[in-house]
């Protein structure tokens, strides 16, 4: 794995070096033309967003991405409001700062606690949030009773209860919260599955079970990164339980809103890699050592970029 020179996509540079004494409509597309070759940035409290960006990388091929990993502060989900709110909004700035077209909080505990004030921080700039596929999950259930894995933060936060009382309540459907602080260390770990919490988790397939649980949101992004290891568990033990997760609804936000304000970058295939399938990523850390290295190339291979912040 490469460590990357820092980077500066600022498509004001781009902009100004292809500026000529045109007409005011040519300057407005070489605009737009700038725009469009910025990338996405995403971030997360650790690696745990990488999940979403596996979803935007398949649907989204021709995009850059820049992603933040605030490895220094991980995990959010124990921090209260304020400090979760904080942090975010350092993450957002940073971001706006290598000039990216769309941010994406891949993180649940940030989007409850912080997605609204980075959107006033930021009126004019596409951020995604993150909340809980509840939605889905409610429509789908044959029991009328699902659960919600997911961080404290998460599970207290506004976005995923007003889901709970605009849907899940006037549709019947009892919703069980289920959180269980050692599930993130556990991704950042490498998932290794003679752990204390691997056996937990075996025990909470079953235990959910028991009580007619048919549907499971997995409400924070590192955790589908253990969707295989849930469902490997779900057919050994013949369990009807179906996972959900809400990563590729976001792909679809974001793509639905770059294309509203033309801002989808077109396919060059001199900058997809080799494999033709993770398009370019610049991955940045806030703590970055050999550990995180491993991981993130164990989760995405070895094409990725590391860089720290410094």
């Amino acid at each position: 794995m490469s460590i990357a020179e820092p980077i500066t996509p600022s498509y004001n540079k781009l902009l100004i070096a292809e500026k000529t004494a045109a007409s005011k409509d040519t300057e407005v597309n070489i605009e737009i033309r700038g725009k469009n070759v910025a990338p996405i940035g995403l971030f997360d409290s650790g690696v745990g967003g990488l999940s979403v960006y596996l979803h935007l990388a398949q649907q989204l091929p021709a995009e850059r991405y820049i992603y933040y990993a605030d490895t220094l502060h991980v995990p959010y989900g124990n921090r209260d409001s304020q400090d979760i709110e904080t942090l975010t909004l350092i993450a957002v700035e940073w971001l706006y700062q290598q000039g990216c077209k769309l941010i994406v909080i891949a993180c649940n505990s940030a989007s409850a606690h912080g997605l609204d004030a980075a959107r006033q921080h930021y009126p004019y700039l596409p951020i995604v949030g993150l909340v809980p596929a509840l939605k889905p999950a409610v429509m789908a259930t044959q029991s009328g009773h699902v659960a919600v894995l997911a961080t404290k933060a998460t599970l207290d936060g506004t976005l995923l209860n007003q889901v709970i009382t605009d849907i899940a309540i006037p549709n019947g459907t009892q919703v069980t919260k289920y959180f269980d602080p050692q599930l993130v260390p556990w991704v950042e770990a490498g998932m290794p599955k003679a752990s204390d919490t691997a056996q937990r988790l075996k025990q909470l397939l079953l235990d959910f079970a028991y009580v007619d649980i048919d549907y499971l949101v997995l409400g924070c992004t590192h955790y589908p990164f253990f969707k295989d290891f849930l469902l490997d568990e779900i057919h050994a033990q013949q369990l009807s339980i179906q996972i959900v997760d809400s990563g590729q609804a976001i792909a679809t936000r974001v793509q639905s809103l770059l294309a509203e304000q033309r801002l989808l970058a077109q396919l060059d295939h001199s900058i997809i890699c080799a494999d033709h399938k993770i398009p370019p990523l610049t991955f940045y850390a806030s703590k970055h050592d050999d550990k995180l290295d491993r991981l993130v190339e164990r989760l995405l291979g070895s094409q990725t970029q590391i860089q720290p912040i410094f």
